[in-house]
């Protein structure tokens, strides 16, 4: 289960789409460390025109 979802990191922060790249936070230590995910798929924009 994750410690922050998409939208509570969100509500943090003023990064939005396309240049936000968390889905979630899954380990947090403030001040420290902390573990995101972000799921990549082929449709992402910054993949537009990289592969032939």
């Amino acid at each position: 289960m994750p410690v922050m979802t998409a939208q509570e990191v969100m509500d943090l922060i003023p990064n939005r789409y396309p240049i936000c790249y968390i889905d979630r936070v899954e380990e947090l230590e403030p001040d420290k460390r902390i573990k995101a995910v972000k799921n990549v798929t082929i449709n992402e924009p910054f993949f537009q025109g990289h592969f032939p």
